[in-house]
């Protein structure tokens, strides 16, 4: 008989050890390894950073969530409810300040001042698990779960450092089994990142470094792991603005490596669409609106 125990952790649900065995890659017996590359916000975690916009009038503050920016990113201060708005790109007063880290003192460090990811994560697991996990939350617990490669791929621009901390957090709070077994982590928008990326003129654009980002990182993983015709690569984003440039990026990979298989994984608030990348056409393969819940098929 099964024994299953339950533990306390430091949110407000009960997380219950369940006997389970893990599972091999899908193409283990051919030689194949599975890899999961994420976006991060609305897509594993539901967080609640704001973006700032200013009022063109009196330079007066607006807070945004990411999925009411993501919704109108593309026409404010255009037309639209935030037509008399902009966005101010400085990393330390603009828009995305809170997306970026903060140069904290020393006596600021010692006194436990804690970037702004880590603080929003933590703010996050306080609330019920249905609150803050996204649509790929069950397709990011099983490839940490069964140790498969995981990529961050995602628009903030903090340190490297700073993401893996935000997530171990979660392994702390006990709603992750272990640390996930990163492969590469891009936030694209840190100078950094950006400069590694060849995107050192401001007018590349969030997708466009996340499409050279998925390159680095299916490329990076032959070097690594070594060069398999049974490979599997899949992205998943709930960025409509981001997914035709995922998309892109995986064709170029595919007529690279065509005996390889590549998908993209577009994530809805109540459901996903899961493509895949063949020689001569995008195919969907799946189209579901359900319980987020329910993904064993988005496993690739």
């Amino acid at each position: 008989m099964a024994i299953f125990t339950k533990k306390k952790t430091n949110s407000t649900q009960l997380a219950f050890d369940f006997p389970r065995e893990k599972e091999k890659d899908r193409n283990f017996h051919l030689g194949g390894k599975s890899f999961y590359f994420f976006d991060f916000d609305d897509n594993v975690v539901y967080l609640t950073t704001p973006i700032v916009i200013f009022n063109k009038e009196d330079g007066s503050e607006k807070f945004l969530s990411s999925s009411e920016f993501a919704e109108h990113n593309r026409i404010i201060g255009k037309e639209g409810p935030y037509q008399n708005y902009f966005m101010d790109f400085n990393d330390e007063n603009g828009s995305f300040r809170n997306f970026r880290d903060q140069d904290f003192s020393i006596g600021q460090r010692i006194t436990g001042k804690r970037q702004s990811f880590i603080r929003d994560i933590e703010k996050a697991l306080e609330n019920a698990d249905h609150v803050w996990k996204a649509p790929s939350w069950n397709h990011f617990y099983h490839a940490t779960y069964n140790q498969r490669p995981i990529s961050i791929i995602t628009a903030r621009g903090h340190q490297e450092e700073t993401i893996r901390a935000g997530i171990e957090k979660i392994v702390e709070h006990g709603h992750l089994p272990s640390k996930p077994n990163f492969h590469t982590i891009y936030p694209v928008s840190n100078p950094h990142v950006r400069k590694k990326l060849g995107g050192r003129d401001e007018g590349y654009s969030v997708p466009e470094l996340k499409y050279k980002a998925i390159i680095e990182s299916v490329e990076k993983a032959i070097s690594i792991y070594g060069y398999s015709d049974f490979h599997r690569f899949g992205m998943s984003d709930d960025d409509p603005g981001n997914i035709d440039l995922i998309t892109e990026s995986m064709v170029e990979l595919k007529s690279k490596f065509p005996r390889m298989s590549f998908f993209v994984i577009q994530t809805y608030e109540n459901g996903f669409e899961k493509r895949e990348i063949l020689e001569h056409e995008v195919k969907t393969i799946i189209t579901k609106s359900e319980s987020k819940l329910d993904q064993l098929s988005l496993f690739i």
